[in-house]
């Protein structure tokens, strides 16, 4: 999807865990202009609570929130469904949950990546079952082919391989995190 660009060139220290760029620094912040743009448009009048799901969107959520210009809020929660492991184990266990009250509020999960759609599918059940008013999703990345579950997103950044990626956001046991890049990941977990 994407070609090595000079601000991709930081990942040096990396060595050899790094495989090929899949979506540059440059691509992800003309998406997520875009995808500011739109959500923008659609919340006109009724300005959303972004949900964070941590660690893993915590890069794209600041992005992301800076380009949409409404009043936003912001909460954060933290699942965990993968360990130290390059795969989801299908088990979603709640770390942190919200602070703040769902009831009739117009709410935005913004997610990193969706590969088998199950913790997102468990996140929409315990986050609808608190009664917002309407409860969308932005995810920065769609893994083809992974979905176990109907995906029904109203925002995707980019849709890539089934690969394990990492950078922007996204790690393998808190590693590469501060990646610009999106890269696929071919070292040892």
């Amino acid at each position: 999807m994407g070609t090595p660009q000079a601000d991709d060139a930081t990942a040096h220290w990396a060595g050899s865990d790094l495989g090929e760029v899949v979506v540059s620094a440059q691509q992800i912040a003309e998406r997520v202009a875009e995808l500011g743009r739109e959500i923008t448009q659609d919340y006109a009048g009724r300005p959303p609570l972004l949900v964070c799901v941590l660690k893993g969107a915590l890069n794209f959520m600041a992005d992301l929130m800076r380009a949409i210009e409404l009043p936003v809020e912001v909460d954060f929660m933290a699942v965990s469904s993968y360990g130290a492991a390059t795969k989801t184990s299908g088990v979603v266990r709640i770390v942190k949950d919200l602070d703040v009250d769902l009831v009739n509020r117009d709410v935005l999960i913004v997610e990193d990546v969706v590969d088998s759609g199950l913790t997102l599918n468990y996140l929409r059940q315990y986050l609808g079952a608190r009664n917002p008013r309407s409860l969308e999703v932005c995810a920065l990345l769609l893994k083809e082919g992974e979905q176990r579950v109907e995906r029904s997103l109203k925002y995707v950044g980019f849709t890539v391989p089934a690969d394990f990626v990492v950078g922007y956001g996204l790690d393998v046991n808190e590693r590469f995190r501060n990646l610009g890049a999106i890269h696929s990941f071919v070292g040892e977990a």
